[in-house]
């Protein structure tokens, strides 16, 4: 059986490159990919701690798997709500680059 601390591990390389393609980059679908890595992190923690943590209770508990099943579901909302928002931008400014979109001026 794999340890926990490898899936931390895992799990904290892929928060900080998410985090670091969220903060470095100024194409707006690059950072959207690098908000998905570190929702994908958060998955992996919340799976693993699930799994190694036995809960007090003899039922199975599900609150893990249930949080992961929420987060995939955010993700999957805020990647289409995000990609249409590209997409309008892209439409009415010809960029999407964050820097050169002013939403105040036309």
């Amino acid at each position: 059986m794999i340890p926990l601390s490898f899936y931390l591990l895992l799990a904290a390389a892929l928060f900080c490159i998410g985090l670091y393609g969220t903060l470095a980059r100024r194409n707006a679908i690059a950072i959207l990919m690098g908000i998905e890595l570190m929702l994908n992190a958060v998955n992996i923690n919340l799976i693993a701690f699930w799994r190694y943590v036995k809960p007090a209770a003899p039922t199975m508990d599900l609150a893990g798997q249930i949080f992961a099943l929420f987060v995939i579901t955010l993700a999957a909302a805020e990647a289409a709500i995000g990609l249409a928002l590209i997409i309008a931008i892209y439409r009415s400014r010809d960029t999407v680059n964050v820097e050169e979109v002013d939403l105040m001026k036309w």
